[in-house]
């Protein structure tokens, strides 16, 4: 059976079960979700080692060792030795490693079933970062793999480590690439030969084994690149086929009227726009009177004013007759957006209602999926009939039943929070003509993620901070290690309230959903708030759940905010409740909102100054910018504390003190992407499925990715459905899927 599977040539949709047989395909299947020969090849090796006795991550003309240095080692188990820890509870297993005439100690922690692969006399690969132990030099948890006998003998140049599991080991993931690449039969390569000629590109098989096999660096650089490339290409002819996909229909035209709505709110505004605001506004303004769809993204900084810019665009439109819908990811942001556009309006909002404006008003409509039967079905009528010139909702907008009088606008707010199937569900409505979509983003990205998350859109940015914005103190509280830090926190409060000013507490979590009433509960993460557990051999804080509302509310009420007036936010909270406590705060009769991250964006209250984040390492950097600018938006000096029991020098402290001294919205982009897996921002948030791209990054790639972009226009201006390119089809859809390359269908 095995040699029947052997004489076979395998092409790369063939399964791994028919490739390698079931003992060694279950196990990529169920560990990894490598099913395919393609899979397995497209599981790309996530870095290199020499096969050298000794190799460090750093060239040094100094050879002796440094703590901290990452080397990776080939040597030989001379002897492992396990013993419980003094104390606290738990096991160490120590692995004494020659290499050469030097002498290396391997440590596992609470791993113990790892003897059983350190037996003395295996030889292995270990790869780490030194320290000092005992006089001699140590290597904490290291990865390493095992090496069957003769095996290092026939390995390359550059040895493979794989994203793997404790269960399914990096080495057993290289065999099983070494046999497929022994079986596989020379793809067929998706570049044309014109393209890979004029990029210098490496064909896709050699591509392929180069880049798992490779005897040097210059091999798999080369061969990283054409891979890079089918990822940019790919994703690149997906964005410039959805953008010509969206325009196939025509757009309603919304020609502005010099004595409707919109020049009616401009005349009342109580504030001058920046020239930011204005010059935005005026090339949406020209986008709206015309046929062709608008496909818009507006970035700007937290507290930039796009929520406005919006509004002036959705004016113009209702004054031509039509409707627009504004699109949020949460019902609280929902509700705020609904509030504040109502004001900002003022009696021009109010159609139908006895203080509507005499000369002509429109109306603000909420439609979310929570709303009472009575007022859903007010709300439908509303959107149905035309009588709401301006919808506010959730995904809710989206769903069936949802119908329009006359849609001319869509404006999508947070989109890194939708996917682009929902952004589409309202833009491809059956009708003659398509709705313009605006996209609005509060995270401002670099030009190379808008180009690779956006591309099916054009890019507007505001540069500018509305007059009378302040820059708003940021600081990181090292609460383990400093609590008196923590204890001034809570007097700030005190005297910020005192000023007459207003707080947010903002936690990661709502709270555990577990255990019936009455029935005793384990300590929670807000007992050890204060006084956090600490491990006695390291005296760094034991690791805790995050903290949560529901503990942080009460103990706060009852403890350093006692006396004040404190209310809780989440999003479990009924619909009537969430907008009570948002009302109250915002009319100022709440001192302190303790809150989940519902606040994140859209709410505005000018009167809170202050806002401290519990486990503020818990975040990604973006959020934490998003989050601060709730506060600074009054005239009043604000702050932004960061608590976190990060140690000194650890890279979660160092990353919240960054930004504590990064103001900028989009230096704040460039760090988060430095120190988050790009995974979370390619692929996932484009389909919500799982992502075809592995190597491609925003912020090495950029000039590959602008490079793609204009490849992929010329190849579907000649060739819109790819329909004379199969191959590219093909990888269109092994980097973005199936149902995000289906604009090929509708071309």
């Amino acid at each position: 059976m095995r040699g029947d599977i052997l004489s076979r040539v395998v092409g790369m949709e063939t399964s791994l079960l028919t490739a390698l047989g079931d003992k060694t395909a279950r196990p990529l299947a169920r560990q990894l979700e490598l099913r395919t020969v393609g899979d397995l090849l497209r599981h790309y090796p996530r870095k290199y080692i020499e096969h050298a006795t000794v190799t460090r991550a750093t060239d040094r003309e100094d050879q002796r060792f440094r703590p901290g240095e990452h080397v990776t080692l080939l040597g030989t188990v001379e002897g492992v030795t396990g013993r419980r820890m003094r104390h606290r509870r738990g096991h160490v297993l120590e692995a004494r490693v020659s290499v050469g005439a030097q002498w290396f100690t391997c440590t596992f922690f609470n791993q113990p079933y790892r003897e059983r692969d350190l037996k003395p006399g295996t030889k292995a690969l270990f790869s780490g970062d030194l320290s000092r132990y005992k006089g001699g030099w140590q290597l904490a948890a290291p990865d390493f793999i095992v090496l069957n006998a003769g095996a290092s003998a026939h390995l390359p140049g550059l040895i493979p480590v794989y994203p793997a599991t404790r269960r399914l080991r990096s080495w057993q993931v290289m065999m099983a690439v070494r046999q497929v690449l022994d079986l596989l039969d020379e793809p067929e390569d998706p570049l044309p030969d014109t393209l890979r000629a004029a990029h210098g590109l490496a064909s896709l098989g050699d591509a392929l084994r180069r880049v798992h096999l490779p005897d040097t660096y210059e091999e798999q650089r080369a061969a990283r690149r054409r891979l890079v490339w089918d990822e940019a290409f790919g994703l690149q002819l997906a964005m410039v086929g959805r953008r010509a996909s969206a325009t196939t229909r025509p757009a309603p035209a919304c020609p502005r009227r010099e004595d409707g709505l919109a020049a009616a709110f401009d005349a009342r505004l109580p504030f001058a726009l920046t020239g930011s605001q204005r010059d935005v506004g005026e090339s949406l303004s020209a986008a709206l009177a015309g046929t062709e769809p608008l496909n818009r993204l507006l970035q700007g900084d937290v507290g930039s004013g796009k929520t406005i810019v919006a509004l002036r665009a959705m004016l113009q439109v209702v004054d031509a007759g039509r409707q627009a819908v504004l699109l949020a990811p949460t019902e609280v942001l929902a509700a705020q957006h609904a509030r504040s556009l109502r004001a900002m309006l003022g009696p021009l909002g109010r159609a139908g209602e006895l203080d509507a404006d005499p000369e002509g008003a429109t109306r603000v409509t909420l439609l979310t999926g929570s709303l009472g039967a009575r007022a859903r079905r007010e709300a439908l009528l509303d959107a149905q009939s035309g009588a709401a010139g301006i919808v506010v909702g959730t995904h809710a907008v989206i769903q069936q039943g949802v119908g329009f009088a006359d849609l001319g606008l869509v404006v999508v707010d947070e989109q890194h929070r939708f996917g682009v199937h929902q952004r589409d569900e309202l833009r491809s409505r059956p009708g003659e003509t398509t709705p313009h979509v605006l996209v609005m983003t509060a995270t401002p990205i670099p030009r190379t993620v808008a180009l690779t998350l956006y591309g099916d859109l054009d890019t507007s940015e505001l540069t500018e901070l509305p007059a009378g914005r302040r820059p708003i103190a940021t600081t990181a509280v090292p609460a383990g290690v400093k609590p008196r830090w923590l204890d001034r926190a809570w007097e700030r409060v005190h005297e910020e309230v005192g000023a007459g000013h207003q707080v947010y507490v903002v936690c990661p979590r709502i709270g555990d959903e577990g255990g019936e009433p009455g029935e005793e509960q384990p300590p929670t993460a807000a007992d050890d708030l204060l006084d956090p557990e600490r491990d006695e051999e390291t005296e760094a804080p034991v690791a805790r759940p995050p903290l949560a509302v529901s503990e942080v509310g009460p103990m706060l009420a009852e403890g350093p905010l006692a006396g004040l007036r404190l209310e809780i936010l989440h999003g479990r909270l009924p619909t009537d409740e969430k907008d009570a406590v948002m009302r109250a705060f915002g009319e100022g009769r709440v001192d302190v909102l303790v809150a989940t991250t519902v606040v994140e964006v859209g709410v505005d209250v000018p009167n809170a100054t202050m806002m401290i984040i519990m486990d503020a390492d818990r975040f990604g950097v973006s959020q934490l910018h998003q989050l601060r600018g709730r506060v600074g938006r009054g005239s009043a000096p604000s702050s932004c504390l960061l608590v976190t029991d990060a140690l000194p020098g650890s890279p979660a402290l160092e990353r919240l003190e960054r930004l504590a001294a990064t103001p900028d919205g989009f230096e704040v982009a460039r760090l988060d992407l430095q120190v988050r897996d790009e995974g979370d921002v390619l692929g996932a948030q484009q389909s919500g499925r799982h992502s075809g791209l592995h190597m491609l990054s925003v912020l090495r790639h950029g000039d590959v990715i602008a490079e793609a972009r204009e490849e992929a226009r010329a190849v579907l201006a000649v060739d819109p459905s790819l329909a004379d390119h199969p191959g590219l089809a093909g990888l269109v859809r092994s980097v973005v899927g199936e149902d995000e390359a289906a604009f090929l269908d509708r071309l």
